[in-house]
């Protein structure tokens, strides 16, 4: 057996140990390999559990929807507003650990209420490697992290939702939309609504990979460096230059870097 299956076979016999567990379900790719490993081995003693807000798009929440549906998959849905929690709008550098404990901590209330024993969340070994304060309140509240005990990066959970046949295998990664913005630079559900509007014309437009980070009144585009073509027709420029500008923005630019996970993190 290849390591690759040795991993896997690791989280089959942690999630068995579990025997039931509520999953925090974005819709990603992580969490989706995750749910649908689960769901494989212990059937109805998983219930996936995804918060709707306005910090993810209306069409994470319809995907997250739609695959339990297909998975037969029992999910839970429920609302919660970000700008309820002390701080959030102030965008302070813990500004992932308040929201995370605050969603975990719903989370825990439905797993309590639904008589299961433990929630696990999908963040996998590649996570360990930038400023993550979202695993300080994981770990604070107990939560499981599956993937990352079985040493799952996000290349092999890709690879075996291939083998799977899971439609999320090469889905784009995707963070939540308060990720984009400056630390300490206010967040409003208006300029959270620009972000989402901005990435998703770059979707329209068949971007694979990106990211629109917002510095006042500039929206920083990062996407592949192989796309950079693609953009600089033109064209393309013109269309997204005039699009986001109609969103609100002043100066629409292109990071020269490329798309990078937590770029907002260079300033810390």
């Amino acid at each position: 057996m290849d390591i690759l299956h040795q991993k896997k076979q690791h989280l089959e016999a942690c999630l068995k140990e579990l025997g039931s567990i509520v999953i925090a379900f974005s819709s990603g790719v992580d969490s989706a390999f995750l749910l649908k490993t689960a769901h494989d081995l212990l059937g109805d003693k998983v219930i996936a559990v995804t918060a709707h807000s306005c910090l993810f798009p209306k069409r994470e929440t319809d995907e997250a929807a739609a695959f339990c549906e297909r998975e037969q998959i029992r999910h839970i849905l429920f609302e919660t507003d970000p700008f309820t929690i002390e701080g959030f709008r102030q965008n302070p550098k813990n500004r992932c650990y308040l929201c995370k404990y605050d969603l975990l901590t719903r989370i825990l209330q439905i797993a309590k209420e639904q008589n299961i024993p433990y929630v696990a969340e999908g963040s996998n070994l590649d996570d360990t490697g930038d400023y993550r304060p979202g695993l300080t309140a994981v770990a604070e509240l107990g939560i499981k992290s599956p993937l990352r005990e079985a040493g799952l990066t996000k290349e092999d959970i890709r690879q075996l939702s291939k083998e799977l046949g899971l439609p999320t295998w090469n889905k784009p990664s995707f963070a939540c939309l308060a990720s984009r913005f400056v630390y300490g630079e206010p967040i409003t559900k208006e300029t959270l609504s620009m972000a989402d509007r901005a990435e998703q014309k770059l979707l329209e437009l068949g971007f694979s990979q990106f990211r629109v980070r917002i510095h006042g009144c500039i929206a920083r585009i990062e996407i592949l460096p192989s796309e950079f073509p693609k953009l600089l027709t033109q064209d393309t420029a013109g269309l997204l230059n005039r699009c986001l500008q109609e969103i609100g923005f002043t100066y629409v630019t292109l990071d020269l870097g490329g798309y990078k996970t937590g770029s907002m993190n260079k300033t810390l």
